[in-house]
């Protein structure tokens, strides 16, 4: 799950207005020792999480035969085939590794790259990686390719900056990494388009400290495939975990960082620390994927998974943040059994935390909020803000307006994720299975700090959420960090990925409506006939994530 990324919630009510944040960052200090682990921060600007390649290829390794080869037509018709094959099927892997959400600017062609990541050391800028032959990738060999995917290293030597999620990439198989070039260099249109230069300062622009640092912190190739072999119980596990340690780089987001901003696990081998939860990116703070009842995915099915990686949005949550560009590029092409596969294998990872308790509803809050007379300026605020789409039993309109109450975002140890999404809003955007989107409007331009921490702090607080308050103090920082830089746009329309295999995922729709974001968007209504909220909501619904 860089870039699930963030899983879901909500808050608010009124449709219009949007505004979407994403990826990722880090910190950096100076030059000598401090330099290598100030430049390695930006492995944190890994895109969230969630993707994974096409089911043609198993866990192991193998190379493209040459009956693949794409410049080869001289057979005729049969080779021709091969080839537009194993572009389909590289086009399917670049979705499940969502290189768009990192290398296309919204408003840009594909893969043009120019997507800015704003650092406590400057701005990095993602690369061209059309096969444009003077700004992007057009003259690199298919050994350069696979050598800065795998190990991070530019055809001129120089190390590239661990924003591209190499130590996770590393896992990926010489066939599905064959197929990624062949796409890229065939199946992509070459853009004549020159990237900003980074606005790192010197000394911390200079890469040899990179090297260093990925001699330490990264696997080596035989190292990944020794791991990425490792037995399973089922070949459907093995397939999940594949998918989820590798292209889909889940734990660049997911996974709590060292010292030198490494990742503290890569694999779940490496122990209980991977997928326990990640370090806040660009204001959303990625929850556990582990087994944790109330801030995991332990009350999650292996149903709810798969539909939220399909959809974006299940009865539990719905994604925002960086977990909807993951989703809206990524896994939502990838066949139901890939997201099967993936979400068995997150629901076989046990909680990290084993002494977290189960949620437990408690009625106190809606009692209160249904009784009017004397509330705290927090259970004001909700009403006038936020209780038409979420309710009063905290329960929302799922999936189309998600629960608060048990949401495992709203309980999280940080309150990042929450704060961020009331000051900013975020859009939940359409897609093939789930074409209506829906934007919850930001509340930062009419609350004020003090006010964004009391409908927080009750929210965290209620419904048996029992989380921690929060401050105007933690408002004001987070509302400090919130820059344009961060909070680029919606993503772009995708890059319309096609299956590996005929029929073998789904095709997108010809014109994805939901992406016409020049209008403020217009949240329909829940549809159908609408219960009581009493007959609703007789046994609450928990919720979680958002990139």
């Amino acid at each position: 799950m860089s870039r699930f990324a963030n899983p879901p919630m909500h808050a608010g009510t009124q449709p219009p207005g949007r505004s979407d944040a994403r990826k990722n960052s880090g910190k950096c200090k100076s030059f000598s020792a401090s330099v290598l682990s100030g430049l390695a921060l930006t492995t944190l600007l890994a895109t969230p999480v969630f993707a994974a390649p096409t089911p043609a290829a198993n866990s192991g390794s193998g190379s493209g035969s040459g009956a693949d080869t794409v410049s080869d037509t001289s057979s005729g018709t049969s080779t021709s085939t091969n080839a537009q094959d194993l572009i389909a099927k590289g086009r399917y892997v670049a979705a499940a590794a969502d290189c768009a959400a990192c290398h296309t600017l919204p408003g840009s062609p594909s893969f043009a790259g120019g997507y800015a990541f704003q650092l406590p050391i400057g701005t990095l800028y993602s690369s061209n990686i059309t096969p444009d032959k003077t700004n992007g990738i057009g003259n690199w060999t298919e050994a350069q390719f696979v050598r800065a995917i795998r190990e991070g290293v530019r055809p001129d030597g120089a190390a590239l900056y661990p924003a591209m999620p190499f130590p996770s990439y590393v896992r990926m198989t010489d066939e599905d990494l064959h197929a990624l070039y062949a796409y890229f260099m065939h199946g992509v249109q070459p853009v004549a388009q020159a990237v900003r230069p980074n606005g790192i300062p010197w000394p911390l622009s200079m890469r040899f400290p990179l090297t260093v640092w990925r001699w330490v912190f990264a696997p080596s190739p035989d190292a990944a495939r020794k791991s990425a072999e490792r037995s399973f119980p089922t070949p459907e596990l093995a397939r999940g975990a594949y998918l989820v340690e590798g292209p889909g780089h889940c734990g660049a987001c997911h996974t709590k960082r060292g010292l030198a901003m490494q990742e503290t696990a890569l694999t779940a081998e490496d122990g209980p620390q991977y997928l326990a939860g990640g370090t806040a990116v660009d204001g959303w703070t990625p929850p556990s994927l582990r087994g944790e009842p109330r801030t995991g995915l332990g009350a999650w099915s292996v149903a709810d998974l798969t539909a939220f990686l399909r959809t974006g949005r299940n009865m539990r949550g719905s994604a925002f943040g960086n977990m909807d560009t993951a989703v809206h590029h990524g896994t939502q092409y990838l066949t139901d059994d890939d997201l099967t596969a993936m979400a068995r294998y997150l629901k076989a990872l046990p909680a990290a935390n084993k002494t977290e308790q189960s949620w437990q509803t408690d009625p106190a809050a809606t009692r209160a909020l249904r009784a009017g007379g004397k509330l705290t300026n927090g259970q004001r605020l909700y009403l006038d803000n936020c209780a038409a789409c979420h309710r009063s039993t905290g329960a929302g309109y799922a999936p189309a307006f998600p629960p608060l109450a048990g949401n495992p975002v709203v309980m999280n140890a940080a309150p990042d994720s929450l704060i961020h999404i009331v000051l900013t809003g975020a859009t939940l955007h359409g897609t093939q299975a789930a074409p209506s989107a829906f934007t919850m409007p930001g509340f930062g331009n009419r609350l004020s700090d003090a006010q964004v921490a009391a409908v927080v702090t009750f929210i965290r607080h209620a419904w048996g959420n029992d989380a921690s308050a929060v401050s105007n103090v933690d408002v004001a920082r987070l509302r400090k960090q919130l820059t344009p830089s961060t909070m680029q746009s919606a993503p772009p329309t995708p890059v319309d990925p096609a299956p590996a295999q005929p029929g073998s995922a789904p095709q997108p729709p010809e014109q994805d409506v939901s992406q016409d974001t020049s209008k403020p968007a217009t949240t329909p209504a829940p549809t159908g006939h609408q219960p009581s909220e009493d007959a609703l909501h007789s046994a609450p619904h928990p919720a979680m994530k958002a990139n």
